[in-house]
């Protein structure tokens, strides 16, 4: 037993013996890697897709899912579902939509909790809704979405026929839009055009929108100004854009005495 101990210390003592073990190490590894490469590259996997084209906010149904084979390779660094399990009772985020043929990510699905249906649930308490005439042009093609935040820009003539124009009410929240049916544009499939756009508004606001909506021989007109990301993301108050243009409003109609 003392014998083989010593041969094996003196086997590993040896430096060429050393190198031979370290490059034979290197060589395994090198291999081992490969194999794996080569086999994520090769090995396929089953991934649900959409057979046509589901809405945003619709429901998920199993009636309207395939399966395709792609590498797992293609899965690195997505969020692709990979398991039909995780889409049962799962809806489509609001602004989003799968397209057909198109798989289904992570980012993209939603518990139906979390799909905003209901117009009043997102009225502050207080808050009054006002909607604003609008068409696909006055819009930019539907693109002023829900949640975004916008300006409403005025433009009238004056008693001397003088063109006033500047923004009327600055970082107003988007609360829905709808086609000339009521349909949510962003929320069911058969919508059309956007044709009104519903805010909420405290009272004060409430009334001189209305107001301007009122007043003739002006040719007043209200229209949405939208504004960039960053606008949206870090909303300032709502609030007054021109105290010109409010005054010019409010001088148009008479004060009630109770």
């Amino acid at each position: 037993m003392g014998n083989l101990v010593a041969t094996i210390k003196r086997f590993l003592g040896n430096k060429n013996t050393v190198t031979i073990l370290a490059v034979l190490a290197g060589v395994i590894v090198l291999w081992y890697f490969y194999n794996y490469r080569v086999d994520q590259a090769i090995t396929t996997i089953q991934i649900p897709y959409a057979i046509e084209k589901i809405d945003t906010g619709k429901k998920i149904e199993s009636d309207n899912i395939e399966y395709k084979e792609i590498t797992t390779s293609t899965l690195e660094d997505s969020d692709i579902i990979t398991d039909m399990a995780f889409l049962e009772g799962k809806y489509i985020c609001t602004g989003t939509s799968i397209p057909a043929n198109g798989f289904f990510y992570e980012s993209q699905i939603c518990e139906e909790k979390d799909i905003e249906n209901s117009l009043y649930d997102n009225i502050p308490e207080g808050f009054t809704v006002f909607t604003l005439n609008v068409d696909n042009e006055t819009t930019y093609a539907n693109s002023i979405m829900p949640g975004d935040y916008i300006d409403l820009y005025m433009a009238a003539t004056d008693d001397d026929d003088q063109v006033l124009y500047g923004p009327l009410i600055e970082s107003i929240e988007v609360l829905a839009v709808r086609d000339s049916s009521g349909k949510d544009v962003f929320w069911d499939s058969d919508a059309g055009d956007s044709a009104f756009l519903l805010f909420a508004v405290p009272e004060d606001y409430h009334k001189l929108l209305n107001i301007s909506k009122l007043i003739t021989g002006y040719s007043i007109n209200i229209t949405p100004v939208p504004r960039s990301a960053s606008y949206t993301a870090n909303p300032g108050e709502t609030q007054i854009g021109s105290e010109e243009l409010y005054y010019f409003i409010m001088s148009k109609a008479a004060t009630l005495t109770e």
